[in-house]
């Protein structure tokens, strides 16, 4: 596999992976939540490398040519960021709380949550259905599973970069501040339930 083809791919992943939506929401108000953002972050990973594997066996393509299945795939993925959003605007992350305060939820559940959250991200689905196979070379030397799972595999890498980066962000310019902290918390919630509500009005537009 070409290494110009890998290099076009990772700067239109972290392109990508720049424009804030679904994912920067989580990792901000994990960041401002959580004693580390290092759970959140990885859960977001997971759910692309999960979507990686997905691809990898040829699934993807199946889901790709069944629009009722991506219908269905996009409003539960909808409703989950409908469902997180909600959740963070009834509890906004504030960090600097008192030491006997609960410390967030648990790194189990804040990894759970992650995955769901970049794993059901139409961004990320188009992503891999879209604009991954555009990458990989079918006349190659390199088997086209083999390309494939290496895109997935940069896609991930660069995920764990930029989100650590924004979750760290977040509560370091945050952590003293703590009713920007808990505004900057809300309009992370604004925001998901904002995405999850257009994809579902969208996607209703479509059927």
């Amino acid at each position: 596999m070409a290494v110009g083809s890998m290099t076009a791919f990772l700067t239109v992943s972290v392109l990508l992976l720049l424009v804030p939506g679904a994912d920067w929401a989580y990792a901000i108000s994990a960041g401002l939540r959580d004693r580390s953002v290092i759970p959140a972050v990885g859960g977001l990973m997971l759910g692309y490398a999960a979507l990686t594997v997905v691809v990898v066996a040829g699934v993807a393509a199946i889901v790709a040519g069944t629009p009722s299945l991506l219908t269905a795939l996009t409003v539960l993925g909808a409703g989950y960021l409908l469902w997180l959003g909600v959740a963070t605007l009834r509890r906004p992350a504030v960090p600097g709380t008192a030491p006997e305060a609960p410390a967030g939820l648990p790194p189990s559940r804040v990894l759970l949550q992650g995955a769901g959250t970049s794993g059901l991200n139409p961004k990320g689905l188009l992503l891999y259905l879209s604009l991954l196979p555009q990458f990989v070379d079918r006349h190659g030397t390199w088997p086209v599973a083999v390309q494939t799972g290496t895109l997935g595999v940069l896609h991930v890498a660069a995920c764990g970069v930029v989100y650590l980066g924004v979750g760290t962000l977040a509560r370091r310019v945050l952590r003293a501040r703590p009713s920007v902290a808990r505004t900057v918390s809300r309009l992370s919630g604004v925001a998901m339930v904002g995405i999850g509500a257009f994809l579902l009005v969208e996607r209703v537009a479509v059927v």
